[in-house]
């Protein structure tokens, strides 16, 4: 992307900046946070260690989201050591039992399926780390007693890209939804935002419905089906914005642009693709602000004494907007910032 560089020179003379002066709290206030609560969550004199794991990098938001983390994590003295969830429940699992068997001052995890890292997760907060949810749940809220839940509203980012999509179509014709993985509960949300806004128009049909469950290569395959079998397919919801490009690329192949894509993440690919009429709308995701988060949320834990339900909510909502052309250029300075 044009403009890496530079902008990551920027970042490294902010964060020059704040270090030199000490702290970190003039940095953060000009990003809009009070700077009486940057004070007081600060820089921690002392480095921490934070343990990080989400679905797998393979994903771009996953990829984002650790960018974000190792970010934050300079800025206010964290060493950052990934575990690659791998998009794969049993070898996240392995993962996760390791980084149980290890001492954190915080961590901070984003399950590739509900239920499937209960037991090491529970031994990590028995031995009093702080656990901060990211994005899905580990485990239900009143059944695990994680430090804090940051993710966003999936239920709303499937509705308002399907909303967009049908209002697109006029109200009429047939849409298939791409699901990511079952177990994940944010796909289970997007999946009933999809359904309850479709449920409002009986004139749009639904052609199919299968997970590709965040595999790029699955989801066109999936597409290849659907082409040779479907003559006439007016919108697609994906679950996130990579399996919507890959899809796309198929219907490139096949001379099928005309299908109104949606979208769920805002990376910078789908937020060009977008801009240039590829995609039709995606929401962002907030992955930066979710992994930036739990490092803000973690550090504030360790040395400000923040405790959970108290001074951090149990659930942190962290809605990002729906992406259309007249927002995407602010989106990608937002993200390109680890701001959202």
């Amino acid at each position: 992307m044009s403009g890496t560089e530079k902008t990551s020179t920027t970042r490294r003379d902010l964060l020059q900046a704040a270090t030199a002066a000490g702290s970190a709290a003039a940095l953060l206030a000009g990003f809009g946070i009070n700077p009486a609560l940057a004070a007081e969550m600060g820089r921690s004199e002392k480095p921490l260690k934070a343990a990080f794991s989400n679905a797998g990098l393979q994903a771009t938001w996953c990829a984002q989201g650790k960018q974000a983390a190792e970010w934050w994590g300079k800025l206010l003295n964290v060493e950052v050591t990934w575990f690659d969830g791998q998009l794969d429940a049993v070898k996240q699992r392995a993962a996760i039992d390791n980084m149980a068997s290890q001492k954190w001052d915080f961590v901070a995890i984003q399950a590739f399926g509900i239920g499937t890292l209960t037991q090491p997760v529970q031994k990590m907060i028995d031995a009093g780390i702080p656990v901060i949810d990211m994005d899905t749940l580990i485990a239900p809220l009143d059944q695990i007693n994680v430090h804090s839940f940051l993710a966003p509203d999936n239920e709303f980012m499937g509705a308002s890209v399907t909303q967009a999509l049908a209002n697109a179509i006029g109200g009429k014709g047939k849409i298939i939804m791409t699901q990511g993985a079952l177990g994940h509960t944010g796909a289970q949300g997007r999946a009933k935002g999809f359904n309850s806004v479709i449920k409002q128009f009986p004139n749009i049909e639904v052609l199919d419905t299968q997970p590709a469950d965040w595999d790029v290569s699955k989801a066109a395959r999936l597409w290849e089906t659907y082409l040779t079998k479907y003559p006439q397919i007016d919108a697609a919801f994906f679950h996130n914005d990579d399996m919507a490009l890959a899809a796309y690329n198929i219907m490139k192949a096949h001379n099928r642009t005309s299908i109104l894509i949606g979208g769920v993440d805002a990376m910078p690919p789908a937020i060009q693709a977008v801009s240039e009429g590829r995609m039709f709308a995606t929401v962002r995701n907030p992955s930066c602000r979710i992994h930036g988060g739990a490092i803000v949320a973690g550090v504030a834990a360790v040395t400000a004494g923040e405790k959970s339900g108290q001074g951090i909510p149990k659930h942190v909502i962290t809605d990002g907007p729906v992406v259309t052309k007249a927002n995407a250029a602010g989106m990608q300075w937002m993200e390109d910032h680890f701001l959202i």
